[in-house]
């Protein structure tokens, strides 16, 4: 008898998102099964590649490993994104407005709207554009980009509801998308889509960032969060959440101590290189399993392990054949013998073996009665 393998009925859809315009805009979702259960249905979109770049050299506050790759083009935003794009060969590009942060460097709405107006005009894929996450700042960066940028469609996040309604009628006037962000919680992020409903944002102009967490227990938060998600958009036909899904993975990745640290400062845990590559790769695999339409990378080999990983499970093959790692800076081992403690083999003076304990004497078995002779029983009964 066959083997046949049990389906999970679906009555739901997610809804196709496109960032970008022209000939270059790429369409998100559009899924009507669980990720990558594609014998279950169809994934017309598979989930997209995206690559950060700073709106400044972060060169002094990332790792070497991070920096290698663009060392020759990470002080000017418009020719990391092109190297991105024609080399790593990223589906879309992801600006982090880092340097716009209140609390940081603080630069005006201006110009960070002429940086994203730079990139936006060197690359022809989509963009999309991440602020601090600091609602009234975001709110006005944002609307200075959305109409600096007018017809190119780009994405504007993250949107919270705090600055919803600024952000969302400028992404209205000037057809841009909208990156709705809620807090790791499934109500909220379908709140706040309602919010933008009313607003007049249509579901096709929304993706959904749930929050993304490192490795660790905040991976484990938002995966559970975009698992429900998934679950109440394809088998409970919730509208408000059948939205694709963006997770910005490089970002917090690579901001962990373990993927800062040098090989001095953890020796443990192997080439500072691979280690932060494989941190990277392994958060995006989860995300993509856990319903990821877009994953936002920073490190190229993470890039191509990861899109490694997409072609495996959309079109079969083996993993062994995906090439290892190539690094790009010297490996780097810890000598662990010479840093691990001396062993302690004083195991004290060894004890006199115990004596034998005698045998304990057999208990006297009863002895029975012995039968009376058959006579003297036959006298008695005479008498």
């Amino acid at each position: 008898m066959a083997f046949e393998i049990p389906e999970q009925p679906y009555s739901g859809k997610i809804g196709e998102t496109t960032v970008g315009a022209g000939s270059c805009a790429v369409k998100l979702g559009g899924e009507d099964s669980y990720p990558f259960h594609l014998f279950e249905g169809n994934m017309p979109n598979a989930p997209k590649i995206a690559m950060e770049i700073w709106d400044y050299d972060p060169s002094d506050e990332w790792p070497a490993a991070a920096v290698a790759p663009f060392k020759d083009v990470i002080s000017s935003p418009e020719a990391w994104a092109k190297k991105c794009v024609d080399e790593y060969g990223a589906d879309i590009i992801v600006l982090q407005l880092k340097s716009t942060d209140p609390n940081g460097m603080d630069r005006s709405a201006d110009e960070a709207a002429a940086v994203a107006k730079k990139v936006a005009d060197a690359v022809d894929v989509p963009l999309v554009l991440w602020g601090t996450a600091n609602n009234q700042k975001d709110e006005e960066v944002l609307k200075k980009i959305s109409e600096l940028c007018e017809g190119k469609n780009v994405a504007l996040g993250p949107v919270e509801e705090a600055n919803h309604k600024g952000v969302g009628a400028s992404a209205l006037g000037f057809g841009h998308t909208i990156i709705s962000s809620s807090p790791i919680d499934v109500n909220l992020a379908k709140q706040l889509n309602i919010l933008l409903g009313n607003l007049g944002v249509t579901s096709e102009k929304i993706v959904i960032d749930p929050t993304t967490g490192g490795l660790g227990y905040g991976l484990e938060y938002s995966y559970s969060v975009m698992e429900r998600i998934k679950m109440a958009a394809l088998t409970q036909e919730d509208d408000k959440l059948q939205v694709p899904m963006i997770n910005n993975v490089g970002n917090e990745v690579w901001k962990c101590k373990e993927a800062k640290e040098s090989i001095a400062e953890g020796p443990t845990m192997g080439d500072p290189e691979r280690r932060g590559i494989l941190m990277e790769s392994t958060a995006a695999v989860a995300y993509l399993l856990a319903g990821s339409d877009v994953v936002i990378l920073r490190h190229p080999e993470t890039v191509r392990l990861t899109r490694a990983f997409i072609n495996l499970m959309i079109n079969g093959g083996v993993a062994s054949d995906v090439e290892e790692i190539s690094k790009t800076l010297e490996l780097e081992e810890a000598d662990l013998i010479s840093i691990s403690p001396e062993p302690d083999l004083d195991f004290g003076e060894a004890e006199a073996a115990p004596k034998e304990k005698p045998a304990a004497p057999k208990k006297a078995e009863a002895k029975k009665p012995e039968a009376a002779p058959k006579e003297e029983k036959e006298e008695e009964k005479k008498e």
